[in-house]
């Protein structure tokens, strides 16, 4: 009698283990399978500890599917119409909204990370039509990557000019992301193209954030009379001014069977942020340590950045998530809070639209994430959920 009890214990466990894998299954098939908009999870952080940060669930609003089926889309713009612009890493630009186009751009060297990146608006575009590019090109038989401008006018890129060139370009470490500050100077971050040393040289563009004039001029105050404004990065992804007028950068950590040390840098003009030589928590003399860094034991691969309401938002890869950093006045960060945890996948680009939403893209096709169906997509979510 007490074998037959022992017996029907045993297999009473095994159903139980079996049913609750079976749903954990289910559930995310389902998912990938239907993908319609539902009640997302926000992941609430407490204050940070040692460059970690610990997390809660909290249920939240919905999210709304914008555009989908993209190839790797790498960054959005807003024209004045409200139509959003977005970049493809295979090279071609997409207009999405009440027009629908596809334009190729010439010239796009499609391998690892590099491709068809960054992209900005010029200020004044609404005027001068010059739409900014950054995108990786063959060079003998390495590769560059590059800035470029185009007109963009009646459904056309044309009359193209060299922004900058001669970036080193590489499988992996790229960089990619360009922006114009409030004075009109368009900042440019680069990688290291494989190469950690080229971060310390400055007769190298690899491993830097530029900064250059509309039309590739310098500036007068570069602190070191070319394109260069801050040395020392491996990979940085994220650009985005805060209501000081301060520059913030994300930053991509080691990587390998040792990820982790992800960054978050206040930005200074002539300032080394230390790759190679210090990561982390690490310091030395004539070097900058990051405001936050994900710790040695996560990996954010953070990526696209923006400022509102005193938080910078930046968004993960490998971390799959949408990050929120309240700023304290002085530069210091008060929390960091994860948010849609594996919800979506791997995110790369966000941008406040004119609506006031917020917009950011998954990156799952691009070899390294988990398509869900009809990925990758553009998502839009009200801010205020945050607040």
């Amino acid at each position: 009698m007490k074998k037959i009890s022992k017996t029907i214990l045993i297999a009473a466990v095994i159903v139980v283990f079996i049913m609750i894998g079976t749903a954990v299954i289910n559930r995310k098939n389902i998912f990938r399978q239907f993908y319609k908009p539902t009640p997302t999870m926000t992941q609430e952080g407490v204050k940070i500890s040692d460059g970690e940060t610990q997390v809660k669930k909290t249920e939240k609003k919905d999210f709304e599917i914008i555009a989908e089926n993209l190839q790797i889309p790498w960054e959005i713009a807003f024209l004045p119409d409200g139509d959003l612009l977005v970049t493809e890493r295979p090279g071609t630009l997409k207009r999405i909204g009440k027009e629908k186009q596809t334009y190729p751009v010439e010239g796009v060297e499609h391998i690892g990370e590099g491709g068809l990146l960054g992209m900005a608006l010029h200020p004044e575009f609404p005027d001068n039509r010059w739409i900014y590019l950054y995108l990786t090109a063959k060079a003998g038989n390495s590769f560059k990557n590059k800035v470029e401008r185009y007109r963009f006018l009646d459904d056309r890129l044309f009359e193209k000019e060299i922004i900058i060139d001669n970036i080193p370009g590489a499988i992996y470490h790229d960089g990619g992301r360009i922006a114009f500050d409030a004075y009109g100077y368009l900042h440019i971050t680069t990688g290291d193209a494989g190469n950690s040393d080229l971060a310390q040289n400055i007769n190298s563009l690899a491993g830097k954030i530029l900064r250059v004039k509309d039309d590739g001029s310098i500036p007068p105050d570069n602190p070191f009379g070319n394109a260069m404004y801050s040395i020392g990065h491996r990979n940085p992804q994220g650009l985005a001014w805060d209501n000081k007028g301060r520059l913030w950068a994300t930053e991509h950590g080691r990587s390998g069977l040792v990820s982790g040390l992800d960054e978050l840098n206040l930005i200074e003009k002539r300032a080394n942020y230390g790759w190679p030589i210090i990561q982390g928590d690490e310091e030395k003399q004539g070097m900058k340590t990051p405001i936050i860094n994900s710790g040695p034991n996560e990996t954010w691969a953070p990526a696209g950045a923006i400022y509102l309401n005193e938080r910078i938002f930046f968004t993960g890869l490998r971390g799959e998530s949408l990050y929120e950093a309240k700023i304290f006045p002085d530069g210091k960060v008060e929390y960091l809070k994860a948010h849609f945890r594996e919800e979506f996948g791997r995110l790369r680009a966000i941008q406040k639209g004119p609506d006031g939403y917020l917009y950011f893209t998954t990156s799952n096709t691009d070899g390294r994430g988990a398509p869900h169906l009809n990925d990758d997509k553009i998502i839009r979510i009200n801010p205020e959920i945050f607040f």
